[in-house]
């Protein structure tokens, strides 16, 4: 596992998709990644923010995508994260925020027009739940809200090491729960299997 920011950094970004990476369709939002040198924060006010590296944290990359809608549907929107921390007890305590942050904020401000709600969160450790791919992992699901607009929201944690990494999914018009679930999932795999990558393969 990375040590050092600079090997952390690389990492991540060999590990964070690209919007192509998602799919045929897909392409860059506005903005299209985090700033450097942040990390994704829940605040006291139950809003998201970027913040500063903490020591715990050696490197964090986010992106973000979206699948224009056609033929009557509305646009998806992806993010992929990875976060490469110091510790694995400090990894293993993200995902422990993740399963309190839905108890604590059932409602969560995203952007300016953009809300979550109604959340519920489960986790599985290895060999529990069909988890058969990460050291630990967490699935939370609500519904996204923009304007007067609600739509199915998906959000997969999964931590290898001391790596997680996170994709969520908010839906649109004339998108099946499935579908969505199946976006996530690919989108999931496909980081776990470049950390492996990265590493040196499977341990």
């Amino acid at each position: 596992m990375p040590r050092t920011r600079p090997r952390a950094d690389a990492l991540a970004q060999a590990v964070v998709l690209r919007p192509q990476d998602w799919g045929p369709g897909f392409r860059a939002q506005r903005p299209a990644a985090s700033a450097p040198g942040t990390v994704a924060v829940l605040d006291a006010q139950c809003s998201w923010q970027r913040r500063p590296l903490p020591d715990s944290v050696l490197a964090s990359s986010s992106r973000y995508g979206e699948l224009p809608g056609t033929g009557g549907r509305g646009t998806v929107k992806v993010t992929s994260s990875v976060t490469v921390h110091a510790t694995v007890g400090a990894a293993d305590e993200q995902l422990a925020t993740t399963l309190e942050d839905a108890l604590r904020c059932r409602e969560q401000q995203v952007r300016t027009d953009e809300r979550i709600s109604q959340l519920a969160s489960v986790a599985s450790p290895y060999g529990q739940g069909g988890n058969t791919y990460a050291d630990d992992s967490v699935v939370e699901i609500g519904s996204y809200l923009t304007g007067n607009s609600a739509q199915p929201y998906h959000w997969n944690v999964a931590r290898l090491g001391s790596v997680t990494v996170a994709v969520s999914v908010m839906g649109a018009k004339g998108y099946k729960d499935d579908e969505l679930t199946s976006f996530a999932s690919y989108a999931l795999s496909k980081m776990l299997s470049r950390i492996e990558s990265g590493l040196g393969g499977k341990n």
